[in-house]
């Protein structure tokens, strides 16, 4: 009886860090690379493209990593980051190395603070998905994309798919399977 209670430990760390590994919060650098906070190259090379093919979710960290004394990073409205407005802003980095945590779903405008850039592009559109509540959704990771161009847009969220019913049968095998296991061994070793 005394291996008992290590083994079904240790079946339960296991079976949580699978189930709770795709949880943990990420460190995501702005474009992909460093020096990606500039004017963009081109308007089919742009900042909302990179962030258009990136998902953003609850508890995120976002990083710019850029020249602090040519540049700058402002956390701006809708209203200011259609207009590239810089003289209000809800909050400014000028560090070189800012990093904003992703604490609520919902968008996030950010332009630069450097005069100009904002209107040559230098600018981006986070939408940061809300976290999603056990016992329901697919878990699949096959949500739709979200497209940060019309990020107040209000359309229901499509029907859940074969795939979905699949994935989460697949999911309720693999845990049905680790109780089992941890049964099995439990009572193997009684």
């Amino acid at each position: 009886m005394g291996i008992i209670v290590p083994v079904l430990t240790l079946v339960f760390l296991l079976f949580a860090k699978v189930s709770h590994g795709a949880s943990n919060p990420r460190v995501i650098l702005v474009g992909g690379s460093v020096g990606s906070w500039k004017v963009p190259d081109s308007p089919n090379n742009t900042l909302n493209h990179w962030a258009e093919n990136n998902r953003f979710k609850v508890g995120d960290f976002i990083v710019w990593k850029y020249d602090m004394k040519v540049d700058s990073v402002l956390q701006v409205t809708k209203e200011d980051y259609e207009s590239c407005n810089t003289a209000n802003p809800l909050k400014q980095y000028n560090d070189g190395n800012t990093k904003v945590a992703l604490d609520k779903s919902g968008p996030y405008f950010f332009i630069s603070g450097a005069p100009g850039n904002c209107a040559k592009g230098e600018k981006i559109t986070l939408v940061v998905l809300a976290e999603r509540k056990s016992g329901g959704g697919s878990s699949s990771g096959d949500a739709p994309k979200v497209s940060p161009v019309s990020p107040t847009a209000q359309t229901p969220a499509p029907a859940p798919g074969p795939a979905a019913a699949h994935n989460a049968a697949v999911g309720l095998k693999v845990a049905s399977g680790w109780f089992l296991t941890a049964v099995v061994v439990g009572l193997a070793m009684a």
